[in-house]
This record gives C-alpha cells, structure tokens and sequence, in this order.
C-alpha cells in the first residue's frame, strides 16, 4: 500500500513534551484533520486556536480517577489497531472511526523522581499507563498507523502531509515508539527496585537502553566491527556526546584514548592542565599558567612516547599552544574550546581530529564487560582531601613537596596499575604504568626520566596503592626521590616506613588506593 493511499484524516495527540505542538496542529488542521486531545495538550491547542475535540466526546465517557483512565477505551484503541480490509465490518459494527496517526509521549518519569524533593506519591502519579498503550498499539499497526513520541520527527510528519508518511519511514518511527516504552519501562523498574534495595549505590536491576550514535571505522582492530551508543532518551554527555570540529572519524581506540586523557585533566579545576595520553595511559601531564605552557612540559616528560598521543587539555586551545601542537604528529586534541586563531592554524593538519566535549552528566556507575556478563560500580572521583591525609615518617613535606605530592596523586589514580609516577612540583618526569610487580613500575619510571635526561634529585613519587615491600621505596631513594605519596595499608608498612626515614624522604600516606585496572 503506497503513501498516497494513506492519508491522515484523524489523529490522537497526548503528549508531556509540548515543545513544537502548536505548529504541528495548526498543520493538520490546515488539511482538515480532525484532533482528539486529552487534558494538558487539548488546553495547549485550544489556546493555539487549534480546533480540538475532547477524547471523553469521542468516547462519550468521562475522564474519571483523576484522569487516571481517559484514553483506554475500545472506541480509541479500536480505532487505532483495526486493520483495513481485516476488521473493516468489525469497525463499522461498532462506530469505530480510524485513527490514523497517534503523537504521545510519556509523562516525565526520569526527570520527576531526579528531583531531591520527589514524594513517593509524586512519583507513583508520573507512571504513564495510557500513554504506553496507545504507542504500542500504534507502532503494533504501523501498516496504517503514523506513530510519533519525538518532537524531532514533527517536521517530517508535516512535510509528508495531507499523506502519512512512507512505510519505511512509519517502520523506522514504529521502532522509535518500542524504544521510548522500553526506555521508560526500565525506568520504572530500576527506580522501584532501588527504593526496595538493600544496596541501592548498587542497584539489583539496571536496565541499559542504548542508542547506536555513530558506527565506528573498526574496533581495536581492523577486522572488529564497532560502534559508539550512548543512553536512550539522553543527550549524550562528555566525550560519547563530543563534537568533532575536524579531522577524520574517530576511532574506537581514538574514544578510549581520548576518554582517558579527558578523565586526567578534568581533576585539575583550579589549575590550566595539560596530558598527553597513548594506549589509555599519560606519557605526560603537567600545570601551567597557559595551555602552551603546560603542553610544552607534559611533552618533555616522554616525547617518543607522546608521538601520536591524545593531547588533553582542560581550558581552551590558544594559538600559542595550537602552533606547539602541529609541530608534532598527534591524533586528537580534546579541550573545551578553541580560540578562532588556533582553529585556523590547527586546519594545517586537515586530519588531526579536534574534540569538544559535551556537558558532564553526574555519572554514579561505570560498567565494564566481562565474558558473560558485566561488571559495575560506582565511579572513583578524585578528591581526596589532602588535609586528611597523613604524614607517616619523621620528615614533614616542605610546600615546594607538598605541591608537587598533591599534583603527583591526581595523575597517578589515572595511570593503569601498577602505577608509579615521578614528578616535579607542576610537571611529570616518568611513568611506570601496568606492570604486575609494583618495583618493577618504580625501574621503569626511573629509566623513561634518565632517558629524557630529567634530573630525578629531590622528585617526588606517586604509587596508586601501598609498597607490598620496601624494595620499591629503596630503588626510588637510590634515583634520589625526596617525597612520596601512597595510600599505605601493607602488612610491612612500617618497613617500607623505616626505609623512607633511612633515607631522609617524606612520605604521606592517603588512606585510599586509586586502581585503574
């Protein structure tokens, strides 16, 4: 059955979402449909000057409970699930008229139960019963019946009228509408199931809704497909919601890369930040009074290592620092904005992506797969309160240390584990990421400084958890490191304590661990 041969000649509007309503049914109205409206949404129209007949007239019953029950009635649901040529004398024998597009969205669930002053009753009465049913019927019979739960799709609707719109179109807006009572319903689901949990940071059901936002050029390798979604009914937020303003598509090593980098320097609020991340690890991170400066220093820490990275920075891209930039080959560079005269001189480099981020969503669980499963916890935000630390040897830290052992702790907790870094007071001088023996994370930050040439005399050192031993802490003494910073929590905490006071280094310990596996 083509297009021309449906044609919309009544429809049902129920919608919370009013944005872009009045121009819709002043659309419809100029092709001579007839619009049923409930409640909030007739009241809009009517006001628009939108003709508008009331469901309970076109049922002949009353809204009653509150307006709990006004659209569940055979005359509406009949109307939109009939089928022509199947249930054409059922219809007729029961004055059934057609219905043939149905615009509903749900009553705001999400947002209502967000609210910190939410009732249980308010959020009990923002459970759309109705509203479900009439999408569902409508996408079941999209064979005839339009279907609409987005103001987006409102412009296409009514370029398409007095006619629906194509079958593929109604499929793909049919798909739609199963999704948003999808979403909706899991909504629901993980809400109530929180309020009845023993453990509601983690709830007993999660219901993951996820649109597909970008197909990807490949995964980590060639041969893997992938792609980037994001939460259903979301705008999508930080990095998965960033804008590219140039360069190539991004890929899905050039996302986790580019999330990594993001993550380090978003800890550093107060300060202009800078890292350059390769294979979800920093090569280099540092603070300054500028974005040139602070590129320049994460640079120096490991710049064979940086070729190709992901370059971080938490203010905007000046040009002075976009000049710094090209001078070097790198993938993506992520900031929050760019000066004009940077973005000119960084299309130079046509390929080198530029990000934008989108707003930060408070995001309270993280969630990795595992074969057959998943697994999710809350998030480890990075703010621990240096005045709760605790100064374990007989040396204070002086403030030139205290600086650097603050600095230090943030960009270890980004590192993989085993993580050791070594750093000045606003710069790092070498890293040692993932090994499986904490010493041996200790060599290999010590070696990726001396081949840099950095002077490790009087350096401080971050570790991500505690010495197991005070080999480590030995090693670290023998390059010349004066302080250290560590969570502590050893069953030989006190020789790796003895070992820092041989030594005349100052150590903190915090009292929390920041893995990153």
């Amino acid at each position: 059955m083509s297009a021309d041969e449906l044609r919309i000649r009544r429809t049902l509007i129920s919608v919370s979402d009013k944005r872009g309503l009045a121009e819709l049914a002043r659309a419809l109205a100029a092709h001579g449909v007839e619009i049923l409206s409930t409640g909030g949404s007739a009241r809009t129209l009517t006001e628009a000057g939108v003709p508008v007949t009331e469901v309970s007239d076109h049922t002949g019953f009353p809204e009653i409970m509150g307006g709990r029950v006004k659209t569940l009635h055979p005359r509406i649901h009949g109307g939109i699930l009939a089928r022509r040529e199947i249930d054409d004398e059922a219809a007729r024998r029961h004055d059934l008229p057609p219905i043939d597009l149905v615009v509903v969205n749900l009553y705001p669930f999400a947002q209502t139960v967000a609210r910190p002053d939410c009732s249980l009753e308010q959020a009990i009465e923002n459970i759309d019963i109705g509203g479900p049913a009439l999408l569902r019927a409508a996408a079941k019979n999209h064979e005839r019946v339009t279907v609409v739960c987005a103001p987006e799709d409102y412009p296409a609707l009514i370029e398409a009228l007095p006619n629906a719109p194509a079958i593929e179109k109604r499929r793909a807006l049919a798909t739609r509408a199963f999704a948003h009572t999808c979403a909706y319903d899991g909504q629901i689901s993980q809400w109530l199931a929180t309020r009845t949990s023993a453990t509601p940071d983690i709830p007993p059901l999660i219901n993951l809704a996820l649109d597909q936002r970008q197909v990807l050029r490949y995964g980590e390798n060639p041969h893997q497909s992938a792609g980037l979604y994001a939460l259903r009914e979301q705008s999508p937020s930080g990095v998965a919601g960033a804008e590219l303003l140039q360069g190539k598509p991004l890929s899905y090593n050039n996302l986790l890369d580019a999330d990594a980098a993001w993550r380090c320097v978003k800890m550093f609020a107060d300060d202009c930040a800078c890292a350059v991340v390769k294979h979800g690890n920093p090569c280099g991170a540092a603070v300054a009074d500028n974005p040139q400066t602070a590129c320049r220093l994460a640079l120096e820490c490991d710049p064979t290592s940086a070729f190709g990275g992901i370059h971080a920075f938490n203010r905007p891209v000046d040009v002075a620092a976009a000049e710094l930039i090209v001078k070097r080959f790198a993938e993506v560079v992520i900031a929050p904005g760019f000066e004009p005269g940077a973005l000119d001189y960084l299309a130079t480099k046509p390929n080198l992506r530029l990000l934008v981020p989108a707003p930060e969503s408070d995001d309270a669980l993280e969630l990795r797969s595992i074969s057959g499963g998943m697994l999710i916890q809350q998030s480890d935000p990075v703010q621990d309160a240096s005045s709760d630390w605790t100064v374990v040897t007989g040396r204070q830290p002086d403030p030139t240390e205290w600086r650097a052992l603050e600095f230090v702790w943030r960009i270890t907790a980004a590192v993989r584990s085993n993580a050791i870094v070594l750093a000045s007071e606003n710069a790092t001088l070498g890293i040692g990421a993932g090994q499986m023996s904490r010493v041996d994370s200790v060599h290999i930050a010590i070696m990726k400084a001396r081949d840099q040439g950095h002077e490790l005399q009087g350096c401080s050192l971050g570790s991500d958890a505690f010495f197991p031993f005070a080999d480590g802490l030995e090693a670290a003494a023998k390059a010349g490191v004066a302080s250290v910073i560590q969570p502590g929590g050893s069953m030989r905490d006190q020789e790796v304590i003895d070992a820092a006071n041989r030594h005349g280094i100052a150590m903190i310990f915090t009292n929390r661990r920041h893995f990153r596996h």
